[in-house]
């Protein structure tokens, strides 16, 4: 099978290529590393010659919604534009899980995303999964000083791994719509885990955790990011990410 994974190169994607070519499909990356601007549109339509499938994982991290709309709506109509053109299949999209009443800030620009891949015409998955256990570091990559303020927020963290598996899965399979959401095996509060980063890391930094205001910090704390009843669970902890080789997202000193 040829699938072309679109943000190949980021957390999810890497793992999305070294998963499906070790299955034996032959991988397209698109990125603008390989030439290709999925927010312009240019050369993607080339580089969809012959695949039978395109899983993105693109993305955009920012608090506005309406950067994230913008972003999100733009790469998937290039996307679904260019693979309508070129005959392609099945178009595999991955989201988050928990986030239909949370129509505010980053999860704005998913939940457009979503609408755009369900009213397109190339036929599609929509893959929900939990937050990555990447994104503590992440947050407290991007924070200097003593302090580290850390959203309220009750997640059911994934390994970004066990999520290309699923993604792969997905994308040797039939177009099916949305597919059962993807969480991990734990039940995590993420001030708790930037506090487990950052001691396993040796930084001294306290974590003070913050309610946010408005729907988007309402979301974060109604532990609806944790997903409902019909979800398939991962196996790989926080923990046992943290400990292993997997773990490469470094906290600033």
């Amino acid at each position: 099978m040829k699938i072309a994974i679109a943000g190949a190169t980021g957390t999810v994607g890497q793992y999305v290529v070294s998963t499906a070519r070790a299955r034996g499909h032959l991988v397209v990356p698109l990125s603008r590393t390989t030439g290709v601007d999925l927010l312009t549109g240019r050369e993607v339509r080339g580089a969809l010659d012959g695949v039978d499938t395109v899983v993105d994982v693109t993305n955009r991290t920012t608090l506005s919604a309406a950067r994230s709309r913008r972003f999100f709506e733009t790469v998937t109509r290039n996307l679904l534009a260019a693979e309508a053109d070129a005959g392609v299949g099945h178009h595999v999209a991955l989201s988050i899980v928990g986030i239909d009443a949370i129509d505010a800030s980053y999860y704005a620009g998913k939940l457009a995303q979503e609408r755009v891949v369900a009213t397109g015409s190339v036929p599609w998955t929509i893959a929900r999964a939990g937050q990555f256990h990447e994104f503590a570091a992440q947050l407290l990559a991007g924070m200097s000083g003593p302090l580290a303020i850390i959203p309220r927020a009750l997640t059911r963290p994934v390994a970004a791994r066990d999520v290309a598996r699923h993604l792969v899965d997905l994308a040797e399979g039939p177009p099916r719509g949305r597919a059962t959401d993807l969480v991990g095996p734990r039940d995590e509060i993420l001030a708790d885990l930037a506090r487990r980063q950052l001691a396993h890391d040796g930084i001294r930094r306290r974590v003070v955790e913050v309610r946010l205001p408005g729907a988007y910090g309402r979301g974060l704390a109604s532990g609806s990011l944790r997903g409902g009843r019909d979800r398939a669970e991962t196996t790989t902890t926080f923990e046992e990410w943290l400990h292993g080789p997997d773990h490469r997202v470094s906290v600033r000193r």
